[in-house]
């Protein structure tokens, strides 16, 4: 389901699946939740190839974020599909997550 890579002591996520629904959201969530015990304080949510996110979708990043504040980590997403980030702006999520146009720059950000 889920993909971890390491780069820069950064975790990037990446996804087996192109939609995140219901059916997925919750082994997701519990997933990425454990990389935060790894002690990675910097997370990449890698969402190339995910054309789909539904509400419970984007409640799972929600979550996940509220976890990450608690352990001191940072979790910024990249590569989002076109219609992915249309539903960030249409739900206004763009503001409360950092969302970046690919890695490269999303690593940069770190810094």
């Amino acid at each position: 389901m889920i993909n971890i890579s390491r780069r820069n002591k950064t975790s990037i996520i990446s996804f087996s699946v192109s939609k995140i629904d219901a059916l997925v959201s919750d082994e997701i969530r519990e997933e990425i939740i454990k990389e935060f015990d790894n002690s990675i304080s910097k997370i990449i949510i890698d969402l190339k190839g995910v054309e789909y996110i539904d509400s419970s979708g984007f409640g799972c990043f929600l979550s996940i974020m509220r976890a990450a504040k608690s352990k001191y980590c940072i979790v910024k997403f990249a590569s989002p599909e076109p219609k992915v980030m249309d539903l960030f702006k249409i739900l206004n999520l763009n503001t409360i997550f950092q969302i970046y146009d690919d890695i490269d720059v999303c690593i940069r950000s770190f810094k």
